[in-house]
């Protein structure tokens, strides 16, 4: 099977709590979702606070999501309900080794009754510290 291309927008939500402290940011982009068998991969470039910019490679399969980041930043997270994945988070200023535990990972297709939902609630240690609960949402849907 060919795999299927649409323009997409949306918006990708991150919410982060540490101590009681939650810290939130929210990101809007357009970008491209390409659907293969059981497969969405969303692409979208971003400019961060320190005008680093970043390509995002987002790969969602049944039972794993993947978020690969390259550019100033690099990284390839991954996420599997109950298990621990790690990687390296690669800044110009610092490398950092992540630890990702995964609690809950829920996908809505999108469609013509409404936008696409991606909802990822995990742990992550930074370098081994005290680990922080995190709580993301991408909703997208097709540009006309």
């Amino acid at each position: 099977m060919e795999a299927q291309h649409r323009s997409v927008s949306g918006s990708l939500h991150m919410e982060i709590t540490e101590d009681k402290e939650t810290e939130q940011t929210t990101t809007h982009f357009t970008g491209d979702l390409y659907q293969r068998n059981n497969m969405d991969v969303i692409t979208f470039q971003e400019k961060n606070d320190d005008d680093l910019l970043i390509k995002n490679l987002i790969t969602i399969q049944n039972d794993k999501v993947s978020i690969k980041r390259t550019g100033d930043i690099t990284m390839h997270q991954q996420f599997r309900v109950n298990q621990t994945t790690e990687n390296l988070f690669k800044h110009p200023h610092v490398n950092i080794h992540m630890e990702t535990y995964t609690h809950k990972l829920g996908y809505r297709l999108i469609s013509k009754n409404g936008p696409g939902k991606l909802s990822l609630t995990f742990n992550v240690k930074l370098n081994g510290q005290e680990e922080r609960q995190h709580q993301l949402t991408l909703l997208i849907k097709e540009d006309s």
